[in-house]
């Protein structure tokens, strides 16, 4: 899977994300599909890295340039430097603010769509999956295994 943001990021931090995906993803084994349906539609609805990323500086810019125009001009600093942030996340993945966006656990549209794709996987939706054994850990990772080479380039997906 290539992705800039993981590639910025600390290898311990993409590990604990990659654990707890892990994690919900072995929670959803022997789960009707009504319940992978709700986790499915809930990670339709999360927010990844860029939307976290956009809403926030949006945000300060707005806060700089009404606190510019209502106080003091030095506020503007605030509308400025925000903007480069973002233009140095498009140009190299990585901006000040991601590290710790990353630390509350807000994921990349990536990682979000290998779970969603997981899940789809053990709910059915893709060729039956149960060479496990029965360990819900196992069929977890083979679903997510699957997951990431759906999401390589050219795969297909």
């Amino acid at each position: 899977m290539d992705d800039r943001v993981r590639e910025a990021t600390d290898p311990a931090l993409n590990a604990k994300l990659d654990a707890e995906r892990l994690r919900r993803v072995a929670s959803a084994v022997d789960q009707p599909a009504e319940v992978i349906t709700e986790r499915i539609r809930d990670l339709d609805r999360a927010w990844d890295v860029e939307r976290v990323l956009e809403a926030n500086a949006s945000t300060l810019m707005l806060v700089g340039v009404s606190l510019g125009r209502l106080h003091s001009r030095k506020w503007l600093w605030l509308a400025t430097v925000v903007p480069a942030f973002l233009l140095q996340h498009a140009l190299q993945g990585w901006c000040p603010p991601l590290p710790v966006i990353r630390r509350f656990g807000v994921r990349t549209r990536a990682e979000i769509d290998v779970e969603r794709t997981a899940l789809k996987v053990l709910r059915g939706d893709f060729k039956p999956l149960r060479a496990d054994g029965g360990d819900p850990e196992r069929s977890a990772q083979l679903a997510i295994d699957m997951a990431e080479r759906r999401q390589e380039p050219g795969s297909g997906r």
